[in-house]
């Protein structure tokens, strides 16, 4: 398979995740946008491991790296976000800023 296949759907992924990190103001919904860009990231790394066909599988060693940060940011960010609702009652980034 050409290298050109995996890269355009992990720009598209990434443009997907950048839109809903920047255009959405729900905090969930952000949360999501960066787990797309953080996906969009491990889709290039196995593809150039693969391409390259590294014998350290370096690509994919920083792909589970990338896995374990996003599983903590995801439990940190929901937690923060449970936090957040529960002092404000909303999770709208826009109205939390307003009212602070």
């Amino acid at each position: 398979m050409p290298l050109l296949y995996p890269l355009v759907l992990s720009a598209a992924l990434f443009g997907i995740g950048l839109y809903g990190v920047l255009a959405r103001r729900n905090a969930v919904m952000m949360l999501l946008g960066v787990e797309l860009m953080l996906n969009a990231v491990n889709l290039n790394l196995v593809a150039f491991d693969a391409w390259f066909a590294d014998q350290l599988h370096t690509g994919q060693v920083l792909t589970l790296f990338t896995i374990t940060i996003a599983a903590a940011e995801i439990g940190l960010g929901l937690a923060i976000v449970l936090a957040l609702f529960r002092a404000v009652r909303t999770v709208d980034v826009d109205e939390v800023g307003a009212s602070s």
